[in-house]
């Protein structure tokens, strides 16, 4: 007896004239997805060490905010300078 399966077993019809790939046709996951990294990655951003989340990863994480700080304070003051510019009348 047993439970009989929700889904079923048979092919779907043909969509526009060709056939589609079946779950079963393709490669298996394992070969080309690598090691689960998300239960490392929880631990790292879950430890109570006083660091905000997104310097827990270390030098790179750190260049990346020192940049993208730097980027946004140059870029208010050029925007500054713009509009101080542009609301100078221009001489004759």
């Amino acid at each position: 007896q047993g439970l009989k399966p929700i889904v079923s077993t048979e092919s779907p019809p043909l969509s526009f004239g060709t056939t589609s790939k079946l779950a079963s046709d393709l490669p298996a996951t394992d070969s080309f997805l690598g090691k689960n990294k998300v239960p490392d990655l929880q631990k790292l951003f879950q430890k109570a060490d006083g660091l905000p989340v997104h310097l827990k990863r270390g030098v790179p994480d750190k260049l990346l905010y020192r940049t993208t700080m730097a980027l946004t304070i140059g870029g208010t003051i050029y925007c500054l300078i713009a509009l101080y510019m542009a609301s100078q009348p221009r001489n004759q």
